[in-house]
């Protein structure tokens, strides 16, 4: 085909037609027609030239030029000359300045013109997935509607009107099944730029999804009146969704069922029968969690904070009721309120409390030398071990019935007495491992704690600085979406993550390795930080 015999205007007509079909700028696709040409002028001129096309917008007259730069040294003769020879083409050339040959126009043969179809294809392709993506990068996060228009492997492509996007086989609620032509519903979960395929990627089993739900059929979630704190779900069978009034006269749970249940049933229609349960949310978590866990009935809650476990003890015909089939109702309590749970029966507890009790009694009866009544008379006033009975005033001792001031004070003795040579049998221990003086003489540290740092390999202050503050008094990390327990040195010292940090601190502080001013100025720039953080948060 002849470009000369081109009709020029049915060009352009072309070009419009294109871009109105696919909704892109009538300007690309004429630039994609260029570059499709100047590829097809390289077959036959040569493909190292540096050959560009140029049709003109109005008239859809085309112009092939070769360019060569003005440069200093010639490395590529092809697109290069020195300004010596560019003198015969222009009047004063410069390094820099281009020289611009015309070019005849070309016959484009089958092989050049179906090159530049796939060139033009591809430019007007991209330039549908640009559009695509700039209509939908802020959209993330909101639902939108779609029709089913195919099924790969799987997953649904969605027609959204502008382009597709995909519904993935774990995004979909299980029991759901899709024809052509079905119109769905889903949540915009991602838009990111893709080489090939769908750039939107949806989710139906999102919580996200059934906030968003409820945010359109609850006006009051809308206004921010509600506020959704959060949602767990088990997608197409069961979920939880905590919810918060900043109006004392409106009723977050009501609000959000509506008259006759009629705003939760639309969610529940839309989640193919999902059951939901719509909990009132509370700043105390003993009391979030006793709400999370309904219908189940809670007797006690007890929280450890720094494990990030909670434990919940429920009656006998509770507690399956508690757990839910298959775990599922403390799955989603648990989900909901970012803690473990560790549900218990009153029977389960009561034995454990029991197995405590007689332990702590059996300490006391081989430790201090007591009967057996006598011992569980301490452990019923609450003494726990023997630093508490060592070290606590005397008059808590004596309040005991039948406890006077001589029994107090030879209580006392025995405990102190059998706590000081524990503590030198560990020292002892300790020496015999390699501890030295530097870590022994360390303040902070018992005797049983060294002992342990030396049976862990830390026997001098020198070991003890390098350590991390969770080596010693433990942590928990996440792997997987599970949470795994970090044992530490000293955790059964009950010695705290902020305690591990000081111990850590000042043993590097005398090693000579922190200087302590450099310290007491880091924290004054934090603190100046924060305050300058408050005023500039109260001015606004």
């Amino acid at each position: 085909m002849s470009i000369t015999s081109a009709n020029r205007l049915e060009l352009l007509q072309i070009a419009d037609a294109v871009a109105r079909e696919k909704m892109i700028d009538p300007g690309l696709v004429i630039e994609a027609m260029e570059e499709s040409m100047a590829r097809g002028a390289k077959s036959r001129y040569g493909a190292d030239l540096d050959i560009r096309a140029k049709i003109d917008r109005k008239t859809g007259d085309l112009t092939l030029t070769r360019v060569r730069r003005v440069v200093d040294m010639v490395e590529d003769h092809f697109t290069e000359m020195t300004v010596e020879d560019a003198r015969a083409h222009l009047a004063d050339p410069k390094v820099g300045d281009e020289v611009i040959d015309y070019l005849p126009p070309v016959e484009m043969g089958r092989i050049a013109a179906q090159s530049a179809k796939q060139v033009i294809l591809q430019k007007v392709r991209e330039a549908e997935r640009d559009r695509q993506y700039e209509q939908f990068k802020d959209r993330v996060g909101t639902i939108i509607n779609g029709t089913v228009k195919r099924e790969e492997y799987g997953n649904i492509i969605v027609d959204v009107g502008v382009g597709e996007a995909v519904l993935r086989r774990n995004d979909k609620i299980g029991r759901e099944a899709y024809r052509n032509g079905d119109r769905i519903r889903a949540y915009v979960k991602d838009v990111r730029r893709e080489a090939r395929g769908p750039q939107i990627f949806l989710s139906r089993t999102a919580p996200e999804f059934m906030a968003a739900l409820f945010k359109m059929e609850v006006p009051e979630i809308y206004d921010g009146i509600i506020e959704i704190k959060a949602v767990a779900r088990d997608p197409g069978s069961r979920a939880k969704i905590a919810v918060i009034s900043y109006d004392n006269s409106i009723d977050p749970v009501g609000a959000c069922v509506g008259m006759r249940g009629s705003r939760v049933q639309a969610v529940v229609n839309e989640l193919q029968g999902e059951k939901i349960d719509i909990i009132p949310w509370n700043h105390d978590q003993a009391t979030f969690l006793v709400n999370a866990l309904q219908p189940a009935e809670v007797s006690k809650v007890v929280i450890d904070e720094d494990a990030g476990r909670i434990e919940v003890v429920v009656p006998d015909e509770q507690l399956s009721l508690a757990i839910g089939r298959r775990g599922q109702n403390v799955r989603l309590a648990s989900q909901l309120t970012g803690l473990d749970i560790d549900i218990l029966t009153e029977a389960e507890e009561s034995e454990r409390r029991q197995a405590e009790f007689g332990e702590r009694t059996k300490l006391f009866m081989d430790t201090l030398d007591l009967d057996e009544f006598f011992a569980q008379l301490l452990v019923a006033e609450g003494f726990t071990n023997l630093e508490e009975v060592a070290y606590v005033d005397l008059d808590e001792l004596i309040s005991i019935d039948g406890v006077d001031d001589d029994t107090a004070q030879e209580l006392q003795t025995r405990a102190r007495e059998y706590i000081e040579a524990q503590n030198q049998k560990a020292l002892d221990h300790a020496r015999a491992l390699g501890v030295q003086d530097s870590l022994v003489n360390f303040e902070g540290l018992s005797s049983q704690m060294i002992e342990a740092l030396a049976e862990d390999g830390i026997l001098t202050l020198d070991d003890f600085a390098t350590c991390a503050d969770w080596e010693l008094a433990g942590g928990w990390t996440t792997e997987n979406g599970e949470r795994k327990k970090d044992d530490g040195i000293l955790e059964k010292f009950d010695v705290s993550l902020e305690e591990a940090q000081h111990l850590v601190m000042t043993a590097r502080i005398q090693l000579g390795w922190v200087d302590p001013a450099e310290l007491v100025a880091e924290a004054g720039d934090e603190d100046g930080d924060d305050a300058q953080t408050a005023d500039e948060e109260a001015g606004a």
